[in-house]
């Protein structure tokens, strides 16, 4: 990925924006198809980890469809991507659900209670909708608690506990879990075998089972062909004509993208301290909350080079911090700092806090050398969402 952006110009597009390397995007949605094709799974866009959706008619043209969390992403998958849309929630309202029949091809409701409240409402649609039921393996190997589902006392699926009587899932023709988190093929393979031991009984039964998302199948050390031996062994275990979903959102656009941002000022307090027109809660949430350190072109870790910085943003928020960092030559007003693998989890989870900017979208192609400003944003964006 390096290689790719470190030749770029940035001045090329606004600051801050996320720049999205359309040929980094197609090599990761090739891998995805090939996936598909040799394994009988079908792949599907998670829109919580990826929704730029000026890229869908590319995407589309490699993966099955979309998943959604609730009404505003399916609503964008129907609209913008077209093919399955899937959706799943811990809750779903009645107005929601009776707007998701009319465009949602599966749903994976979170309990049986919730299945029985809608059941009758899905039956008696005008359009057939396939619904399941996401269950709690009670097994994951997240390390960080934030983004783990099988946590003890997770609202996510259903323990197999919580099922009292089997006729409460009759008319549900899917199981779905999702323990993962960023990992590899080895992981789901030893998740499996929790799933099938609670919830065996059921599967045979069943149409399709979703696998859920945390698949990095992209990653340069992703065990592709354990995923591949790993969906075709449950298949031949449980049957053929059960179709396997898998979810990924980072996968899609993992590597894919960075966030240019420029240098306002440099202040000095104990510390260098390089201001910059980016900000760590608003646009790069992660790195507070996971923790997680992004990596910046031409810099490494605070001491390794000449020029140890903090980076920090223009917002009023005190730890509204990104890191330190060191650079081979001091930083001034108007140099680019530009972070990498910004496109998964970042455009997302974007917000106007403080009524900071939210930063630009484009795309470069890199058959034609082209930038695209795709999208631009200011006061109206912010104003639009309070009142």
């Amino acid at each position: 990925m390096l290689a790719e952006f470190s030749t770029l110009d940035f001045n090329k597009v606004p600051s801050p924006c996320h720049l999205l390397h359309r040929g980094l995007l197609e090599k990761n949605l090739r891998i995805l198809k090939d996936v598909q094709e040799r394994s009988g799974a079908k792949i599907l866009l998670a829109l919580k980890g990826y929704a730029q959706f000026s890229e869908f008619k590319l995407i589309n043209q490699y993966l099955a469809g979309t998943t959604a969390s609730g009404i505003h992403e399916a609503l964008l998958g129907y609209e913008e991507f077209g093919k399955e849309v899937h959706v799943y929630s811990p809750a779903f309202k009645d107005d929601e659900l009776e707007h998701l029949l009319r465009i949602a091809d599966h749903i994976s409701f979170n309990s049986p209670s919730q299945w029985q409240r809608f059941k009758s409402r899905v039956q008696s649609a005008p359009r057939k909708v396939s619904c399941g039921l996401r269950v709690n393996p009670e097994y994951a190997e997240v390390e960080v608690e934030l983004y783990n589902p099988c946590a003890l006392g997770s609202r996510l699926g259903t323990p197999r506990s919580a099922i009292k009587d089997l006729a409460d899932l009759d008319g549900l023709e899917g199981l779905h879990f999702h323990t993962m988190c960023q990992q590899n093929s080895d992981t789901l393979a030893r998740t499996i075998p929790h799933f099938e031991e609670k919830f065996g009984d059921l599967i045979p039964k069943m149409k399709w089972v979703n696998f859920g998302g945390g698949h990095h199948i992209t990653r340069a050390d992703y065990d592709v062909e354990l995923l591949v031996k790993t969906i075709r062994d449950f298949r031949k275990k449980w049957g053929e004509h059960i179709q396997i979903y898998l979810e990924p959102g980072e996968a899609i656009a993992l590597g894919t993208g960075v966030l240019v941002s420029t240098v306002l000022d440099i202040v000095h307090n104990g510390r260098d301290i390089a201001i910059l027109d980016t900000s760590a809660t608003a646009h790069m949430p992660d790195t507070l909350e996971m923790p997680y350190r992004a990596d910046i072109i031409g810099a490494d870790h605070p001491g390794v080079k000449a020029h140890t910085y903090r980076l920090a943003a223009t917002t009023c928020l005190a730890g509204d911090i990104i890191g330190d960092y060191s650079f081979d030559a001091p930083l001034k007003p108007g140099d680019k700092v530009v972070f990498l693998d910004m496109s998964h989890y970042t455009m997302v989870k974007n917000t106007t806090f403080n009524g900071i900017n939210l930063p630009s979208i484009a795309t470069y192609y890199p058959q034609t050398g082209e930038y695209k400003v795709v999208r631009k944003f200011g006061y109206a964006d912010y104003k639009n969402k309070l009142s």
